[in-house]
């Protein structure tokens, strides 16, 4: 649902000069784009330590002596009277099933602003991203499957486990090794991270959604229809949206489909464009209010339930020598690094698309960056092996593996260009003429940053073309 008001002229008439369709897909079109993009990146980093502190703590307590109990709270369920909506249900699919609706609610909102508003409103600017996060997401579910053909029983359900990026822990690993990456890179991760969850959903809803009850589908969508002519009025009585979308989420989860669909679909209802007089859309007011929420409460909570598996008794032995688990880590590994950056090469090379002074270094550097699947990862094994078995166990400890096997090999590669992309990153916000918008989003066509920070280069860097 698009608002039909148009969006009013900038805030300040000078801030920034149009600039043409560029065929530099890493380059941001707008200052004010650069700016959102920052905000985002920010909440997202400190959400991923958040997310990284709920892992360890979960990793630690389930391998204590105090095992046990780590268990018996996921296992515990706090309301015992709801079995008429399936609401008996124990405290992590709480934080599966409810607390992830938050995440998948902000997700809703970031793939709308893109459509409408983002990098995604340019099919010439969008190709790059969508392309790269298809190819990010069939070659690590072909690798799978190519490992698992002839494992036999439930293992090919587990196809899509590694296809998911998780970039709050990416960025959460940025923050960690210092890199200063240009923001077009940073935008390029985002984006790419924001088709990922689009395409994850739409694999969750499909191959993961066994038995449909219609009847509570279709109540679903009479609490989304208010909720939706509520925002398209302008009010955001919160009295009035937040039990409409508790509602919407209840009857989703009692038809069978995954609840966390319903987030995405209240996200997507929400007006982008800024209504008359107004300097910024609803869907980024509410991005600004709930990303917090997902970034630093529901998505550390759902990792501190999601990650606990027990690695003693021989764990890790039987995870290296489950196909399942092997197919994972290959995946995340090596799936998304080839997918992203093969991908990224065909586009480049058929568009004759110009990477604006980047290297195919920097672009390894970032797809490897992608194999970090956590969330979404966790989440997609708990549905194909179900929550508590030995194969969701196994799928846990590969996520984990996997991760983080891919999180320091894109410290080591991109560790080696910090110096560079800290120099283009004081590039990009050099503003001589003090009007507090970079120089560089005042030009029709901004210069190549790398170049003007000096053209450096390092051992470790290839042509970029």
């Amino acid at each position: 649902m698009t608002d039909p008001t148009p969006t009013p002229p900038p805030e300040s008439p000078r801030s920034e000069s149009p600039r043409p369709e560029s065929r530099r897909p890493f380059q941001l079109s707008s200052w004010s784009e650069a700016k959102f993009i920052g905000d985002v990146l920010r909440t997202e980093t400190v959400g991923g330590v958040l997310l990284l502190l709920g892992a360890v703590l979960a990793l630690i307590w389930a391998n204590s002596p105090w095992g046990d109990a780590y268990e018996s709270l996921g296992q515990w369920v706090p309301w015992s009277g709801g079995e008429a909506l399936y609401l008996d249900i124990d405290l992590a699919h709480w934080a599966a099933d409810g607390l992830l609706a938050i995440f998948f609610f902000v997700v809703g909102l970031e793939l709308k602003r893109e459509f409408v508003a983002g990098e995604l409103r340019s099919p010439r600017r969008a190709a790059l991203p969508v392309v790269a996060a298809v190819g990010g997401m069939a070659a690590p579910a072909l690798i799978f499957v190519l490992i698992n053909l002839n494992t036999g029983g439930d293992a090919l359900r587990g196809w899509a486990i590694p296809t998911a990026t998780d970039i709050a822990f990416a960025l959460a690993v940025l923050a960690v090794i210092g890199s200063h990456l240009p923001q077009g890179l940073r935008a390029f991760l985002l984006t790419l991270a924001v088709v990922d969850d689009l395409l994850a959903i739409t694999i969750i809803a499909f191959f993961y959604t066994e038995q449909v009850n219609f009847l509570a589908l279709g109540g679903s969508l009479l609490p989304l229809l208010v909720f939706a002519l509520l925002l398209r009025a302008g009010k955001t009585w919160w009295w009035a949206l937040i039990p409409l979308a508790a509602v919407t989420w209840t009857l989703m989860h009692a038809s069978g489909v995954h609840a966390t669909i319903a987030g995405v679909l209240l996200g997507f209802l929400v007006p982008v464009l800024p209504r008359k007089g107004e300097h910024h859309g609803l869907a980024e007011h509410f991005e600004h209010l709930w990303r917090p929420v997902s970034a630093g409460f529901a998505v550390p909570v759902f990792a501190f339930f999601a990650a606990g598996v027990s690695l003693r008794d021989g764990g890790i032995a039987s995870v290296l020598t489950d196909p399942v688990a092997i197919g994972v880590i290959a995946g995340l590994v090596l799936g998304k690094t080839i997918g992203i950056l093969g991908a990224t090469g065909l586009i480049t090379r058929f568009t004759r698309a110009d990477l604006g002074g980047l290297k195919w270094i920097d672009l390894l550097g970032v797809s490897l960056l992608a194999g970090i699947g956590f969330t979404v990862s966790l989440l997609i094994g708990e549905l194909a092996f179900g929550a508590g078995s030995e194969r969701d166990a196994h799928v846990k400890a590969a996520v984990l593996i996997g991760s983080l096997t891919a999180a320091i090999l894109a410290a080591i590669v991109l560790g080696r260009r910090n110096k560079v992309y800290r120099r283009m990153s004081d590039e990009e916000r050099r503003d001589q003429d003090g009007d507090g918008i970079p120089d560089i989003y005042q030009q029709p066509e901004p210069p190549d940053v790398t170049q003007a920070a000096g053209g450096a280069t390092d051992s470790g860097s290839t042509a970029s073309r």
